[in-house]
């Protein structure tokens, strides 16, 4: 028979199949699916055995799909029943007049084993041929939910309205609904699907995976019994509620679930790549490896198994620190230029937030910074709503490197102190807080570690509050989640900060902590609401609006004169109108003071105020742009220059010492602020920058020595000069200056 594997060589691909028999008449691909939902394990596999005989293209793919997903066998001989598979729908779609519901399926094969491209075509090759395919739809759907789109509840909802019977259908939705927090919508829908089909086990995984997100434990052990009840081997329903608490970042319990699955089927190999994964993500490495490398081994290899295990292999690249409170991972090639910097401002975030929320962390914190844009991203993977700079599971803490970013985009100080935020609060309230209030307050305390890295109101923040776009307070985490435009989840951070700056402006920190304690106590937003600001969210919602249009209304209104102005400034620009660029540039930036990004008035007045000579007014411009939060690094080294050269060397060194956190990977930064600050007197801040000039490995290394050597020794700690001044001269053994530094320093040794 075309195509057929031998009946030994079914055997050997499949633990517990009795027997090569004939196929019954009976044998159908849901007949054979039912048995397998059941945990008859042995029963489904003689039926998919059975259609493999059938000599009909379709049901022999169906055989061999359903004896590869319950094939015990060596992954080798497990992949020849998949490919097998995917042969004989190749051939079954071929055939004149085959049905649309032939491509959905081979789509779903294609989907099941990671090729979500080759799926989403058989899809739509399906809905050309009939519109109304309803699983067509839930393919489209759960492929979307992958990616977190905001086309998979439409998608899911045309598969309703396609055949409102399909009982998968509606577990899916009942999925998407607890994804977006709707818990009410969740169970709604998990009880049509039990309506439909009673064994329907993703929908009682659904129910207690919402029992347990409201700390109804003992409702969530009642539905997995009814699981067990049907299928005891079952491990994608505890698998279900892992993932659901992943997405509400209760990692621990997450790790627990995970195991149960793989306790329920051992060879549940999506499993063992999850908790692979968020073991890393609570900051493990050698089980990880182990369950990563098993799922692997074993056929799971979709993008975040493949990734995380090329992840773990980099650590190689990578050198720790530990001490008493922090563990801080660096990439070996910029490990000695950013340590100096990164533990100081780890250590300053912990001592600021352990006295500002009064608690103590239960163990050190683990930060991990990536030069590699694509190594973090692999942290993120599968995790709706996160920012593209760092993220934060639990005690650990991953994020980018400044080297990994383009000068100018990224501010790794602001971005730390985000995440401890999150650090501090995830622990605080045992991982149950909303999204919403955990995003704003680290947006809120961003502001307050520096004013300089307060919230951002942007162009694309301005339009969503002109065009009315903003979420009540206890639609907010839906921005983050499932976002409706394509700002929306940057507007939900904005939105959010300025909510918990609303609140503490209003109503004081106090009640800020007071909500933090709430949410600990398992209160809902508008419980925390009542019980701290003591009015209901919906006038909470008014007061909100009132506040933000006191503080940012003038500029929303403005908007769209602000951007012709600006225009217009443009123009004058390039036609050398200084004297108008002046004039035009000071109305622009009364219209949008916040505007610093790429074409601002700022930079286009210190332009026009400097070719005039009027150095001082440049200065003041690009100071304004600086306290408003402006990170672009030339600007900012133009604008300490001319500090310099005005005689304020203090307010230069302060803008230097501000890009450090902009962009570090710049050896004349600092070796300016070096000698600033050697020159005001700051040497343990000379002693560092000196230190990162040497860490960059500059052409002349005994100059570089040799200024360290000179910071020591103002410091007064003439073991480490002398040390320093040697290494110099053992790079340049005729420098002069360091030859006479030396002789100072053994001078000193003998006394007077």
């Amino acid at each position: 028979m075309r195509g057929m594997l031998q009946c030994g060589m079914l055997l050997a691909a499949l633990a517990g199949a009795s027997a090569c028999w004939a196929a019954p008449a009976t044998a159908t691909p849901e007949g054979c699916q039912k048995l397998r939902l059941h945990g008859k394990n042995a029963d489904a596999a003689d039926c998919f055995e059975a259609l493999t005989r059938s000599g009909d293209a379709y049901l022999m793919a169906e055989g061999y799909w359903g004896l590869a997903e319950g094939s015990e066998a060596p992954w080798q001989q497990t992949k020849q029943l998949w490919e097998q598979a995917n042969e004989e729908f190749k051939v079954a779609v071929a055939q004149l007049k085959s049905p649309a519901l032939w491509k959905v399926r081979w789509g779903m094969l294609f989907y099941a084993r990671s090729q979500p491209s080759d799926a989403e075509a058989e899809f739509k090759d399906s809905l050309a041929q009939d519109p109304r395919n309803a699983q067509a739809y839930l393919g489209l759907a759960m492929l979307s939910a992958d990616g977190f789109d905001e086309k998979a509840p439409e998608y899911a909802a045309k598969a309703i309205a396609a055949d409102p019977k399909s009982a998968e259908a509606h577990e899916f939705m009942a999925n998407l609904a607890l994804e977006d927090e709707n818990t009410d919508e969740a169970v709604k829908e998990a009880d049509a699907a039990l309506a439909l089909a009673p064994d329907a086990l993703d929908a009682m995984a659904v129910h207690a995976a919402a029992a347990l997100l409201t700390d109804k434990n003992a409702d969530a052990d009642a539905w997995l019994a009814k699981i067990k009840a049907v299928n005891p081997s079952y491990g994608e329903g505890y698998a279900i509620v892992a993932r659901h608490l992943v997405l509400n970042r209760r990692y621990p319990d997450a790790v627990a679930y995970a195991r149960k699955a793989i306790e329920a089927d051992p060879r549940d190999w999506r499993a063992h790549s999850d908790l692979g994964i968020n073991l890393m993500r609570l900051g493990q490495e050698d089980e990880p490896i182990q369950q990563l490398e098993l799922a692997y081994n074993n056929g799971q290899q979709d993008i975040a198994t493949r990734n995380s295990l090329r992840l773990l292999d980099s650590y190689k690249n990578f050198v720790t620190y530990r001490d008493g409170t922090t563990i801080l991972r660096l990439n070996k090639s910029e490990a000695d230029l950013l340590k100096p910097y990164f533990e100081e401002q780890l250590h300053k975030a912990i001592a600021t937030y352990s006295k500002k929320y009064k608690m103590t962390l239960s163990g050190p914190v683990q930060l991990e910074v990536y030069p590699d844009h694509e190594d973090f991203a692999v942290r993120t993977m599968g995790m709706p709503g996160l920012g593209a700079l760092g993220v934060t599971f639990g005690n650990v803490v991953a994020m980018d490197s400044p080297s990994g970013r383009k000068p100018g985009d990224f501010n790794w100080g602001a971005t730390m102190w985000h995440e401890m935020s999150h650090v501090f609060i995830l622990s605080a309230t045992d991982y149950r807080v909303p999204r919403w209030f955990t995003e704003g307050l680290a947006v809120h305390e961003e502001g307050q570690a520096d004013p300089r890295w307060a919230n951002r109101l942007t162009p694309e923040v301005i339009a969503a509050i002109r065009d009315k776009k903003l979420l009540p307070v206890t639609k907010m985490d839906q921005g983050f989640i499932f976002p409706e435009y394509p700002d929306q989840v940057l507007v939900s951070y904005y939105q959010a900060g300025t909510i918990v700056g609303c609140i503490s402006e209003k109503w004081g920190d106090d009640a800020v902590l007071g909500m933090v304690q709430s949410f600990a106590a398992l209160k809902t937003t508008p419980e925390a609401i009542e019980a701290n600001l003591r009015e209901s969210p919906e006038q909470f919602d008014t007061d909100y609006a009132a506040w933000l249009d006191k503080n940012v209304g003038a500029t929303v209104k403005n908007f769209d004169s602000w951007r012709e102005q600006l225009k217009a400034l443009i123009g004058m620009s390039e036609k050398n109108d200084d004297d108008g660029v002046i004039k035009a540039a000071n109305e622009v930036i009364k219209l949008y003071p916040e505007y610093v990004e790429d074409a601002n008035a700022y930079e286009y007045l210190a332009n026009a105020e400097l070719i005039k000579g009027n150095k001082q007014a440049a200065a003041d411009a690009l100071a304004e742009y600086e306290r408003r939060g402006g990170e672009d690094p030339a600007t900012l080294r133009k604008l300490a220059s001319l500090d310099e050269e005005l005689g304020h060397p203090k307010e230069a060194a302060d803008t230097l010492d501000q890009l450090n956190f902009i962009y570090p990977e710049d050896e004349d930064l600092h070796r300016k602020l070096g000698g600033l600050w050697l020159a005001q007197g700051n040497n343990a801040g000379a002693v560092r920058e000196y230190q990162a000039v040497l860490a960059m490995k500059p052409l002349d290394m005994a100059s570089a020595e040799f200024d360290v050597a000179r910071a020591y020794m103002a410091e007064g700690d003439k073991a480490k000069a002398e040390e320093s001044v040697l290494a110099s001269l053992e790079a340049a053994p005729g420098f002069k200056l360091a030859q006479k530094l030396l002789l100072e320093i053994e001078a000193g040794k003998s006394g007077p």
